[in-house]
């Protein structure tokens, strides 16, 4: 038994997400940190919104609003789609909690005091229209290394280098297309340059990570330079040093305290559990794994900048130093991100609108057929289109005419012909076939799954489903009538497939599996689903918030087969799964134009 952390992404609280962010960062954890615990780890699973940073600002202006009011806003919107959608967070929080913004400080005092933490003089950009400080993301022109015209001020992601917005020709800002003026500004810069063997040391020995992700992160190496961590902003965590604290227009960088979330929703987590060290399990044990879940333009941040300051804390650069309070932290035993997941052709744009929303999705189809659809055909390797063509055939060739039509067969043979599982008799060669076949599936669906190949893992257990689907056409139970034993045998065996398949299918399907698991004549919690708590902030008990979290202690060690018990009684079943009509495509099409 293994301490896993699943660290996912923190998605950002200016608006509502769309199904391309949660294909990168919250169906591919959520089966993963499933699948671990079903297979007996001990697994933490957290994240938050992230909501800092000059976006949040310019939303709020644009809806009237204060920063804090928005983000509580799409906070809640934000925690009520991915509840809905089944993730299953031990802890779904913030980064506007007192414990945050103690544990962000803790963090920059630390590395600042270790001698990572270089106070320069820098060119910052300004917006002349407003007098506002343009962040590095807001600012795009043409990359002065590849001529890419699209590179953000603090990156290109045609060629992956790093950049200072200065740099860019023909600089624009993104929020109004004027030309940015620059100004001199101090600023704290964490000095990369300090941890590249470290770094580089790390990277080498990564063994199994996506090769793509493994690629791009040690080609950064070749050119790192410090990278600023503070801005001017007044919307942020202050600066933990004199002289800085109380200025009202410097901020620590929002990337800078957003990867730290990882670290401080445990840290919530575990005071909220009544054991304020249990997140020391996770961070301090070398022996624990530790898991990053993102989109590919999320790299950078979490396979350099983040080891580089759990180095920096650790005092393991070049400059060495003494770990603060917080101890010695592990860093990320694998960075797992995923491509991009584009709609019928074009790259998803809430701007343009091209979009579709997650609780749009949910609102109009079961989250079960998006979570299939993602973890089948998402962008696990490779930039994928999501179609609505594909949706609708995937959801009813293979969940409905597949996987749902074997559920609703053996429930209805088994009701209409004994009213209970039978009690079988003796195999045949075929009956044991099946049972082999899927018995082995879950060594390889496992495998597969801890792997993080989790479509060629959906894959298998699929194959085995239509194995299952086979050997009824096969033995033919509607035509058994006459010999009694052998229809219960068969049925028997079928539905200990269809109890099996149900756990295999578990990870992904967590809401259908409880309806097949009822289906079967279960009873209780088989697949638990996350909660949302309103809570008080721990040090500002004037603050109340929306959590994720949940109890899914039930299924630890339930990754295995487990006889169906003959007597059990089985009901006349309903269909698991909604059959999408004709119709669906053209009219989500339509949407798309006219949003």
């Amino acid at each position: 038994m293994s301490r896993i952390l699943s660290a996912v992404a923190w998605p950002y609280a200016n608006g509502p997400r769309h199904i391309g962010h949660v294909a990168g960062f919250g169906i591919p954890s959520d089966v993963f940190s499933r699948y671990m615990r079903m297979a007996g780890h001990d697994v933490l699973m957290v994240s938050g919104t992230d909501e800092h940073g000059t976006p949040i600002l310019v939303q709020a202006d644009k809806e009237g609003v204060s920063a804090q009011e928005l983000a509580d806003r799409y906070n809640r919107v934000i925690v009520e789609d991915l509840t809905q959608l089944g993730l299953s967070y031990d802890l779904f929080t913030r980064t506007t909690t007192r414990n945050h913004y103690a544990v962000v400080q803790e963090m920059f005092r630390t590395v600042h005091r270790n001698g990572y933490m270089v106070e320069r003089t820098t060119m910052g950009a300004v917006s002349p229209s407003t007098g506002r400080t343009l962040p590095d993301r807001y600012i795009e022109g043409t990359c002065p290394i590849c001529g890419y015209d699209g590179a953000r001020g603090d990156q290109c992601d045609n060629c992956g280098n790093q950049l200072d917005a200065i740099e860019l020709k023909n600089p624009r800002s993104r929020i109004n297309g004027e030309t940015p003026r620059f100004v001199e500004s101090n600023h704290f810069f964490l000095d990369l340059p300090a941890f590249v063997d470290a770094l580089g040391d790390w990277l080498r020995a990564r063994d199994g990570w996506r090769p793509n992700v493994l690629k791009f992160s040690l080609n950064l190496l070749d050119d790192v330079r410090p990278r600023a961590m503070t801005r001017d902003i007044d919307w942020g965590i202050p600066v933990p040093l004199e002289g800085w604290e109380d200025n009202p227009s410097k901020r620590l960088y929002v990337w800078f305290d957003a990867v730290i979330g990882y670290l401080s929703a445990s840290i919530e987590w575990a005071r909220r559990s009544g054991d304020p060290d249990a997140w020391r399990q996770w961070w301090n044990d070398p022996e624990a794994l530790s898991y990053y879940f993102m989109g590919k333009d999320n790299i950078t941040f979490h396979s350099q900048i983040w080891p580089a300051e759990l180095l920096g804390y650790d005092g393991k650069g070049a400059r060495g130093g003494e770990p603060g309070a917080f101890g010695s932290l592990n860093l990320p035993t694998e960075v797992v991100s995923s491509e991009f997941l584009n709609v019928e052709g074009k790259q998803f744009s809430t701007s343009r609108g091209v979009v579709i929303l997650v609780r749009d999705m949910l609102a109009r189809y079961q989250p079960d057929a998006l979570r299939y659809y993602i973890s089948v055909a998402g962008p696990e390797t490779q930039d994928v289109d999501f179609t609505w063509a594909e949706f609708k055939r995937r959801t009813n060739d293979e969940l409905v005419a597949g996987w749902g039509n074997l559920v609703n067969r053996t429930a209805s043979m088994v009701h209409k012909n004994f009213g209970e599982i039978p009690t079988p008799g003796e195999l045949q060669p075929v009956d044991v076939e099946l049972n082999a076949q899927v018995a082995a599936a879950f060594g390889r669906v496992g495998e597969l799954v801890g792997a993080h190949r989790q479509r060629q893992a959906l894959q298998e257990a699929m194959r085995v489903v239509t194995e299952a689907n086979r050997y009824v056409s096969e033995t033919e139970p509607w035509k058994l009538k006459t010999d009694r034993d052998r229809l219960a045998t068969v049925l028997h065996t079928t539905t200990q497939a269809v109890s099996d398949l149900n756990t295999l299918l578990a990870p992904f399907l967590p809401h259908s599996a409880q309806a097949v698991h009822e289906a079967l004549g279960g009873t209780g919690t088989f697949s638990p689903q996350p909660r949302i708590e309103e809570v008080a902030d721990l040090d500002d008990d004037s603050r109340h918030y929306p959590v994720i979290t949940g109890d899914y202690t039930a299924v630890r060690g339930t990754w295995q087969p487990r006889a169906v018990v003959p007597g059990t009684r089985i009901d006349k079943p309903t269909p698991v799964f909604t059959k999408l009509d004709d119709a669906i495509v053209e009219e989500e099409l339509e949407r798309l134009r006219q949003s």
